[in-house]
């Protein structure tokens, strides 16, 4: 058995490169032996989200806290409220962040293939995301 101390684990802004507006990455734990399972608390403040991106074995996300919104690529934008449960396939290009007016904080768990876990793409526009939560 191994418990992690909380505090032992480091805050971290989401880079520019692959988020708009302001992110904090809170990891939870890594792949270890085996094991190809990470997981972080992602908070999303209004108006924040991530690029799009997919994952080579699929993401799963639990909303923790808030109001947020997903979208895969071809879909329409839904709007996630805590307990919610969001499953994107592997290689499903998607984005997910905060609505416009609220802050969102979600649990993101995924596998790592060969090593990676993610394959970041495009911002997310303006154009593409909503100005309301309406």
């Amino acid at each position: 058995m191994e418990i992690t101390d909380a505090s032992a684990l480091p805050t971290y802004e989401g880079p520019e490169d692959y988020f708009t507006g302001d992110v904090r990455i809170d990891g939870l734990f890594d792949p270890q032996g085996e094991a190809r399972a990470a997981a972080a608390s992602v908070t999303f403040e209004p108006g924040s989200r991530t690029a799009w991106h997919t994952h080579p074995l699929g993401q799963r996300l639990i909303v923790t806290s808030g109001c947020g919104l997903v979208q895969r690529e071809g879909g329409e934008i839904k709007q996630i409220r805590a307990g919610d449960v969001v499953w994107f396939p592997p290689g499903e290009k998607h984005w997910h962040g905060a609505t416009p007016d609220k802050a969102m904080s979600h649990i993101a768990i995924q596998e790592e293939q060969d090593g990676e876990a993610v394959t970041w793409l495009d911002h997310v526009t303006d154009e593409e995301y909503p100005d309301s939560d309406s």
